[in-house]
């Protein structure tokens, strides 16, 4: 079992050196891996492939890229390039998207950071647009719905979701979502194996007139789905080579989501496959506060279908009752628990919900866990 961190703010969009700087702060800790989400603005593999390089022996991944107005071959070269620039230390992370509610707030007038007036849109309006000569921002990170509300004081119930960004923004219709998945792993998995793919299905196409295999991207790049819902682990068990649930707490995960992702692996002859459980927590002197920041920052996650299902099978009704707050021994303890529900991995989010001086005390934490973990004797 192995333990990372995202490097992200759930406040702040930050600077390409600011997370170098926290990179080394995470490998100096002792941490196994840092993850990296996917916006609208930064390129996740890319931005893991710098930071990668940058820090030699910690793993670097993206969590998570979603499929729609992606292709395979596009998908590939990024993937090879960073394991490539990484020296096998990558980890490609896909996502299906959902629509994302976020939560209602007093309507009452707002202005962009960039100024303008905002507008919506028909009845039931599905994002924000400011006036101006600059397009309104739209991020699929975890924390960034999260951000943008926040910027503008919860001022807004919008749904900046992903069938809106990819019939909007692609030009794409929303459509068939596992069938895509199924697809889109069907004809990745050969190029990142290979380098070469000829794969004709219903909803896309992958053919290589050309070598696409880069030199250096060995071993090949492992594929990991946030998945969480029962059709998408079933082709996620089948497909890759593990999952990413975001809060899916240990009774969800033991009860639902391991047995059924390792279930269709099993089936498909398939190694057993990771389950990379991302977790929001940190140690605090303070939980109370801190667990109150959490609602505010993962409350949105509860009008989502998927993360409502995932929070109904951990047993709770709020996101925030998912957040491990308190001391070392709490904080511990809660890793334990998720790693004996079957998580092979565990990745802290937010990790700042305290402030800077709880974060590096979370960090050193995770550190000292992953070391005493590495050191132990396999069972």
């Amino acid at each position: 079992m192995t333990l990372g961190v995202t490097l992200s703010s759930s406040t702040l969009t930050l600077p390409v050196d600011t997370l170098v700087e926290l990179a080394h702060e995470a490998r100096d800790a002792g941490l196994h891996s840092a993850w990296f989400g996917q916006t609208f603005g930064y390129d996740s593999p890319s931005l893991a492939a710098l930071v990668g390089r940058e820090v030699p022996g910690l793993h670097v991944g993206t969590s998570a890229i979603p499929v729609f107005g992606r292709h395979p071959l596009l998908v590939s070269s990024q993937a090879q390039t960073a394991q490539a620039a990484t020296a096998g230390r990558y980890h490609l992370g896909l996502a299906l998207g959902r629509v994302r509610k976020l939560p209602p707030g007093p309507r009452r007038p707002a202005r962009s950071p960039r100024g303008g007036t905002p507008s919506r849109t028909g009845r039931d309006p599905q994002y924000i647009q400011y006036g101006g000569s600059r397009p309104a921002r739209r991020e699929h990170a975890p924390d960034a719905a999260g951000r943008a509300l926040r910027a503008h004081g919860r001022t807004f119930r919008t749904r900046p979701g992903t069938r809106h960004l990819t019939e909007t923004g692609f030009g794409l219709p929303y459509q068939r979502p596992i069938a895509l998945l199924r697809e889109f792993l069907t004809a990745l998995r050969p190029l990142l194996d290979t380098g070469e793919a000829d794969f004709h299905g219903e909803l896309l196409t992958a053919t290589t007139p050309l070598p696409a295999a880069v030199p250096g991207a060995r071993p090949p790049v492992p594929v990991l789905v946030a998945a969480m819902g029962p059709q998408a682990l079933r082709v996620s068990g089948e497909l890759a080579d593990g999952i990413l649930p975001f809060l899916a707490g240990p009774r969800a995960l033991a009860e639902h989501i391991v047995p059924a992702v390792t279930g269709a692996a099993r089936a498909a002859g398939r190694p057993a496959p990771r389950i990379v459980a991302l977790v929001p927590g940190a140690v605090t002197a303070d939980p109370e506060a801190a667990r109150r920041r959490a609602a505010d920052v993962l409350g949105f996650y509860e009008t989502i279908p998927s993360y409502r299902r995932a929070l109904a099978l951990s047993g709770v009704d709020r996101a925030a009752d998912l957040a491990v707050l308190g001391d070392e021994e709490a904080v511990a303890a809660e890793v334990r628990r998720y790693t004996d529900a079957g998580a092979t991995e565990v990745v802290f989010t937010a990790t700042d919900l305290g402030g800077e001086a709880d974060r590096r005390r979370t960090w050193s934490l995770l550190g000292e866990l992953s070391r005493a973990r590495s050191a132990a004797p396999p069972a």
